[in-house]
């Protein structure tokens, strides 16, 4: 499995999509046949220019909005988007903070390129804890750790790293730990030094 790092990794770049002028039925069954809970809607410049979900759908079959009938007059805007280069923590905390399932994804220009859900973030998650370990490896070996200053060993269970060996500063086990989270796919990290005697 390569490095997960960013949405373009894990989003799904197939899209269903709505117009402005989709009808509400349409609408309905477009979700109900991909089994999606929102779609995008579209521009005819082919711009994301809302999110219509199924909480707006609630809306109108509440009452709420008795004369919108097409999908421009119930989405939500300004659409919440992210760039496909975006990182998969930050995706996250945007999701959560906007309580949101999917969200659109866009190129730099603005067009639309996929979609990503919250599924689709947690994939992460299903990284082989070897990958995870050699990463961890390469990180400490070729940009951290000067030759036969440290000695690191690195095992990784259930995404789960546990960090030990002999160090020559107390501290930078601190600093360790703290790369070992920068790690796609690394659920918590401990860590068990010993300080390295002194010459």
């Amino acid at each position: 499995m390569k490095h997960l790092r960013t949405v373009d990794d894990v989003m799904t770049h197939a899209v269903i999509t709505v117009n402005r002028g989709t009808p509400f039925k349409d609408v309905v069954k477009t979700m109900r046949q991909w089994r999606i809970s929102a779609l995008p809607v579209m521009s005819d410049e082919g711009r994301v220019v809302g999110v219509i979900s199924e909480a707006d759908l609630l809306l109108k079959a509440q009452g709420d909005e008795s004369r919108a009938v097409s999908a421009g007059q119930l989405m939500t805007v300004p659409a919440v988007t992210v760039t496909r280069n975006a990182g998969i923590a930050s995706a996250a905390r945007l999701m959560a903070r906007g309580h949101l399932k999917r969200l659109p994804v866009v190129d730099d220009d603005g067009s639309l390129v996929g979609v990503v859900s919250r599924g689709d973030l947690l994939k992460i998650y299903l990284r082989p804890d070897k990958d995870i370990a050699q990463e961890l490896r390469e990180l400490i070996l070729t940009r951290l750790m000067p030759a036969g200053s440290a000695i690191v060993y690195v095992h990784v269970s259930d995404g789960i790293v546990h960090l030990n060996g002999t160090i020559p500063d107390p501290s930078l086990s601190d600093v360790l730990v703290r790369i070992a989270h920068t790690v796609p796919g690394v659920v918590n990290v401990t860590a068990r030094f010993d300080a390295e005697a002194p010459a």
